[in-house]
Formats: structure tokens, sequence, C-alpha cells
């Protein structure tokens, strides 16, 4: 299943030319300024006029793919694509639904949710597509995986005990016993500090931070919560920061969603990014820090279409990508 789905239920001229042609140079060099914006125009409205939803967008550990889910085909398949949009293809083939994918962090390997067998367990791939297998193996649900910083262990949603979602910690290998983390029946999305020592998750519509237990041989249960949003000012799916420092995470506070960054502790927590249309949700930030890639849905959380998107740390430079 994708974060874009899963949003939708909790709630996601020239004066040089003109100069050198004399007058109708200068109505020259506008005619042809206008020519270029409506040119640009109509390039943005075949990007964010698609009738398709993309989502749940994971950064490959060197910063130059990009993989996602998207319904393009029909049902919900995982895709690749290079940074900048270019060089889009399909990885999964099946009837299934699958979704969420999250790279390994040797960048060989791709996890994804699927329920190719009849219920939603966590896949792998080699991230060529090949070599489909599974993670993990149980009746209750189990998605939206995290790899542990060494690659050995996975942290992943399951609703496995009491009903409702909270994480759970395994070797990465279908046979292995999982730990529960968390106890609050509505624990989301986790990721991983880039140290390694604490997650981040939402718990209801808040983000929430997690210390885990240094040691990684054995999974081990988590460590005290420290709530870091307080709703109606909400946060949910949130991403860290290479360096570990802020947390890019979405918020509808202001009326819609929106992308919003804060600082590891919760303070001085500001607006990045605001559509002039919709929303915009599922923050994921690039490897060396310089983009965030999000998930814009032009006609709001009940719309048909969902377009990837990337935008500077800083706000600037925003561009749909496929």
């Amino acid at each position: 299943m994708g974060r874009a789905r899963r949003a939708r239920q909790e709630r996601q001229g020239e004066k040089t030319a003109g100069s050198r042609a004399g007058g109708w140079g200068k109505y020259a060099a506008a005619a042809l300024a206008i020519v270029a914006l409506a040119l640009a125009a109509s390039r943005l409205l075949v990007r964010t006029q698609v009738n398709w939803k993309d989502g749940s967008p994971a950064w490959s550990p060197d910063g130059r793919r990009i993989a996602f889910y998207s319904e393009r085909d029909g049902n919900a398949e995982i895709y690749l694509m290079n940074a900048d949009g270019t060089g889009v293809r399909r990885l999964t083939r099946s009837r299934a639904d699958e979704g969420y994918p999250a790279w390994s962090p040797d960048g060989r390997t791709i996890s994804f949710d699927s329920d190719r067998d009849g219920n939603f367990d966590v896949f792998a791939m080699d991230a060529d597509g090949s070599n489909v297998r599974p993670l993990t193996r149980h009746g209750a649900r189990d998605v939206s995986a995290v790899w542990t910083p060494d690659g050995t262990s996975i942290v992943f949603m399951s609703d496995r005990e009491d009903g409702g979602f909270d994480l759970y910690r395994a070797a990465a290998d279908p046979s292995a016993a999982a730990t529960r983390v968390t106890r609050t029946g509505s624990a989301w999305f986790p990721v991983f500090s880039p140290d390694g020592t604490t997650l981040a998750f939402h718990v209801g519509r808040d983000v929430h931070t997690m210390r885990l237990p240094s040691h990684v041989e054995r999974p081990a249960s988590g460590g005290e919560l420290r709530r870091l949003t307080t709703d109606p000012a909400n946060g949910m799916y949130p991403s860290w920061a290479p360096d570990g420092k802020r947390l890019a995470f979405m918020s509808w506070r202001n009326g819609k969603t929106e992308i919003f960054t804060m600082n590891a502790d919760g303070s001085d927590q500001k607006t990045l990014v605001s559509m002039d249309r919709g929303d915009a949700i599922d923050p994921r930030w690039s490897p060396d820090g310089s983009r965030i890639a999000f998930v814009h849905m032009p006609d709001g959380m009940n719309g048909s279409a969902a377009i990837v998107c990337t935008v500077n740390a800083d706000g600037t430079a925003l561009r749909h990508l496929r």
C-alpha cells in the first residue's frame, strides 16, 4: 500500500533584444516571452493533469534514483526513475496491490508491500526487479518496512496484536521472530535517524521519536516515546535530514496539507511547501540533504491524481516528476 492512499484514510522581454531591433523588436521579444510562458505552462499541465496516482518516493542511497509506487498501468506496482524524472521503468509485474518501496543501505535491494500471496507482507527484490522473495510471513498485515542501518533487520508496521498497527523489528528473513517495538495501537511509517539510534513515526496525528537499544544482534523493544507535534498543529509521515538535525513532515494545521520542517527536538516548525492547488504529502529527504521529494495531489486527498515532486531543501526549485 502507498502512503498517498493511507493518507486519504487518516484524515492528506529582454531589453537588449528590444533595443537592437527597435520598436518591432520589443513587440517580438514580448511575443516570444509569451510563447515561452505558454509552452512552459503546457509542459506543467502535461505533468500535473494525470489520471493516475504515484506515491511513496524513496531515494536510492546514492541519490541518483527514486523508487515509487504507481497505478498508471492499472493496479499499484513498484517503479524506478532517475532523480530528474527520466528513465521510468516498472520493476514489479503482478496482479497484486504493491507499494511502499524502501532501499537497503547498500542500494542492492528494495523492500515493498504486497498482497500477492493473499495477505499483505513485506517482500524484497534486487534493485533491478529480479529475485523477489518474502521478508515476512504472517496472517496479519505487515507493511511499510524500513531497514536498519546495518541492513540486517527491518522495522515494519503490523496489526498482528491487539488489532491496531504497531512497530515490530525482525531480521530480514521470513522465518525470523519479530519483537514488538511500540504499544500504541496507532504507530505509522517508521524512519531511522541517520545514526540508527532513533526511530521517528507518527502516533495518531502527531510525530513522535523513540530511541532504540544500541545493540542490533537481537530484536529489542524501544524506549520512551517523545512527542514532537501536538494536534491540531499536527504532524505525520516524518523524514530525517541526513545530518540528523531536522525532520520534514506533513501537516494540515493550516487548512490544507503542506510540507513542514522542524528541528529534531520539535522546535522551529515552519512551512516548506504549500501548493497553490491541492495537497502536498509524504516528504522524503535526499541522501545529500539538498532536496526533498514529496507527493502533490492537485485535486486534494480524494482526487484521482498524485504526482511525485522534488523541491530544494530551502523550498525553491519545485519540480513535478513523471
